[in-house]
């Protein structure tokens, strides 16, 4: 049976179904004090969303005055509304994150720590107020990669943490080379993932090079991004440095697992005919051969090291998400509170996911990266 529509549609049509067959225990979808509760195969699992956007309105009292000043405001604070939207689509956990970065435009050092020592501190009251429906991610500073570094280790050891989320560029640099090796360093030591959402792609897109109807910038240049810094990770070799660390990218991934076969053969494939300066035939030219510095085949890191959330928003792409990457690295996510439609119906009603994948993909891939409790 497929549910779908606006969570109040599901709502009132899986009520009604219920009151027909007298339970809904056997449903996918069934309601509980208000809450919306999800069943595999008559099992209660628990749904865990990495794609949550939050903010913290004390970070004003830090920035006023300074080249950084802005209002911090609108539907990403934190406030009960969150758990009736929760409670409506179903989420048992959510991540959240702070996912605009603006604090990377600062070279004040001093600056930078308190913005995310005062966002972390106010993410952490808010998870200790609702400890068995939030979880946390830092975000650091990594325009300094030490200071990042000592940001992340005092998040997960000091205010329990699950991880870190960044940009995929700093100031229009991609943090793949060694100069970012002591945060990265970090994050495998604390076995800790780090959630990867772009912050407006203009590292790679010209200004107002898509700022035309539809709002290209996002749905363009933002999966455009997060392609690019996910595929410089892989052939800068830094997935190789660091083989225990963990990313997942937004968007599911942006474009990277959708045209995964083009990165499987950059670094091997036969180029064009190459000819000596006499004109004359000498053999195929390498395409990138003499550059890559990833040592496995790209497909490796894509189907270990590298997550990616589920709003890919149809049936089919979903489906080929998860047939390159492999349901094990395929999370749920929603960006909530923004609008976007939910990908909880494409996941639950799928026919090419058994029910101990549609199981890791709603919570249990998360469950197990977070060190997340199962227990409902």
């Amino acid at each position: 049976m497929k549910v779908s529509g606006h969570p109040l549609n599901r709502r009132r049509f899986l009520q009604t179904m219920g009151m027909a067959a007298g339970t809904l225990t056997l449903q996918p979808i069934a309601w509980a004090q208000g809450r919306k509760e999800v069943f595999i195969a008559g099992k209660r699992i628990k749904t865990v969303d990495i794609h949550a956007h939050a903010s913290i309105k004390d970070v004003e009292e830090v920035i006023n005055g300074t080249a950084l000043e802005r209002n911090i405001g609108g539907p990403r604070l934190l406030d009960p509304s969150r758990l009736v939207m929760m409670n409506e689509w179903g989420i048992d956990v959510a991540v959240i994150s702070a996912n605009q970065y603006w604090w990377y435009r600062t070279d004040d050092r001093s600056l930078a720590s308190d913005i995310i020592r005062v966002q972390d501190e106010g993410f952490q009251a808010w998870c200790s107020e609702y400890p068995d429906r939030f979880v946390a991610l830092t975000s650091p500073t990594i325009q300094f990669p030490d200071l990042a570094a000592e940001q992340l280790d005092y998040a997960v050891n000091e205010l329990g943490f699950r991880g870190a989320s960044m940009a995929g560029h700093v100031n229009g640099v991609v943090p793949a080379g060694p100069e970012y090796d002591e945060f990265w360093a970090k994050a495998e030591e604390l076995d800790v993932p780090i959630f990867v959402h772009p912050a407006g792609s203009d590292n790679i897109i010209e200004e107002g090079a898509l700022d035309y109807p539809g709002d290209l910038g996002n749905i363009i240049g933002n999966p455009l991004e997060t392609t690019f810094f996910l595929s410089r990770l892989i052939l800068d070799g830094t997935f190789d440095r660091f083989p225990g660390l963990k990313i997942c990218g937004a968007h599911g991934g942006g474009y990277l697992p959708s045209y995964f076969g083009r990165t499987d053969v950059a670094c091997d494939a036969a180029g064009g005919p190459s000819i000596n300066s006499d004109g004359e035939f000498i053999g195929n030219a390498p395409i990138q051969a003499d550059n890559c510095r990833n040592q496995k085949p790209p497909r490796e890191y894509l189907r270990t090291q590298i997550f990616a959330d589920s709003m890919v928003f149809s049936d089919e792409g979903l489906r080929h998400l998860v047939a390159e990457m492999g349901p094990s690295q395929v999370v749920y996510g929603t960006d909530m509170p923004l609008g976007w439609p939910d990908t909880m119906d494409l996941i639950i009603n799928s026919s090419y996911l058994n029910n101990s994948e549609k199981e890791a993909i709603l919570g249990g891939n998360l469950i197990r990266m977070l060190k997340i409790d199962r227990a409902i």
